[in-house]
């Protein structure tokens, strides 16, 4: 049974994907599932809309001493993300320093992107129809899982998973060996910012897809926060703007970036909730523990917290600006209450000398 190394690129192509447009227009032409944990009870998870998978074909690349047979696939998310992946047949009688130099081959071979490129192009160009807003934004995230049937327990995982020529420290490898996970006595996971080692005999694809998952929802949480930051340097320069406007037109200035603030806000608070919501586990503690530490690793909370802290900022300026408004109305209102009683006055001196 041969293992595999699986590559994946993860796109922002649009804001939002309808996922059942996808599959009656992919159904068409490959056969198409949901995304579904093989070996986790239903109830012990929670995918609000599970992402669409379809089947790109095969083919057989050359490597360093090796040709290998590689099985391309994509993963379409509602939330305007499209996984490309290339899964490669690795023989199962390859010898670690064989496995370790493709690795490394892989890590560096930029010729690889142009496959991937080419694969997006396939089945963004298909999917226009069931996408909102389409744009590829450039955001990507690459991650590679190295999945064995067979593993060596005397070799070393973290050479691998940093496809590392060099000689590793002690302490590089312990940092790299503290976030394993075992479930049984013949099966491993070892998870790092940007690789996991994934060994288990039954053929299960159940971390891989977790990890794939992961890493999509890291990719929006890093779109939307680079989003914001656009919008608060927009909002800064229409405020400097408004300071250029005669006080009295700067009502209506201010209102326009106001409702331009809070429709911002609100739709971004609710994307991102949607982000953190797309996948619970409840029930299953050993995925539920791989699943935090890979998002741990990835740093997602660290993004979530940008976005709240950019959110707030925005919130504040709707304030001060909601305040601005109506000391201006308010400045207004009496203006106009001291010219009405002027106009009274006139009128009333006016009747007294007629």
């Amino acid at each position: 049974m041969n293992n595999y190394f699986y590559l994946f690129r993860i796109f922002d192509v649009a804001e939002e994907i309808r996922l059942d447009r996808v599959e009656k227009v992919l159904s068409q032409i490959k056969p198409t599932s949901r995304m579904k944990l093989s070996r986790i009870k239903p109830k012990s998870i929670h995918i609000a809309n599970p992402p669409v998978t379809v089947e790109l074909g095969e083919d057989t690349l050359a490597f360093p001493g090796h040709r290998c047979g590689v099985f391309y696939y994509a993963r379409i998310y509602d939330l305007g993300v499209i996984s490309i992946t290339m899964r490669i047949s690795v023989p199962p009688d390859l010898d670690y320093q064989s496995l370790h130099n493709l690795a490394v081959y892989l890590y560096n071979d930029e010729g690889l992107e142009a496959v991937f490129s080419q694969k997006l192009t396939e089945v963004s160009s298909t999917l226009l129809d069931a996408m909102i807003k389409p744009e590829n934004t450039g955001f990507v995230e690459d991650y590679t899982i190295y999945y064995f049937h067979n593993w060596n327990t005397d070799w070393d995982p973290a050479p691998l998973l940093l496809a590392e020529t060099e000689p590793l420290s002690d302490q590089i490898k312990r940092e790299i060996n503290c976030n394993s996970f075992s479930y049984g006595k013949d099966d491993l996971a070892v998870i790092t910012w940007d690789s996991a080692l994934v060994y288990d005999p039954t053929g299960s694809a159940d971390i891989p897809d977790l990890l794939e998952f992961a890493n999509s929802q890291l990719l929006e949480l890093r779109y939307y926060d680079n989003l914001l930051s656009e919008e608060t340097i927009k909002m800064y320069d229409a405020l400097e703007e408004a300071g250029t406007i005669v006080r009295y037109r700067r009502w209506g200035h201010y209102r326009r970036i106001m409702n331009s603030l809070m429709e911002l806000v609100i739709d971004i608070s609710e994307i991102t909730e949607r982000i953190h919501n797309s996948l619970k586990l409840t029930e299953d503690v050993f995925y539920a523990r791989v699943y935090g530490t890979a998002l741990k690793i990835l740093r997602t909370h660290a993004w979530a917290e940008s976005i709240e802290r950019k959110i707030t900022t925005i919130q504040q300026n709707y304030t001060l600006l909601s305040n601005e408004v109506a000391t201006q109305q308010s400045n207004i209102l009496e203006v106009t209450i001291v010219l009405l009683i002027l106009l009274e006055v006139l009128l009333a001196l006016g009747g007294f000398i007629s």
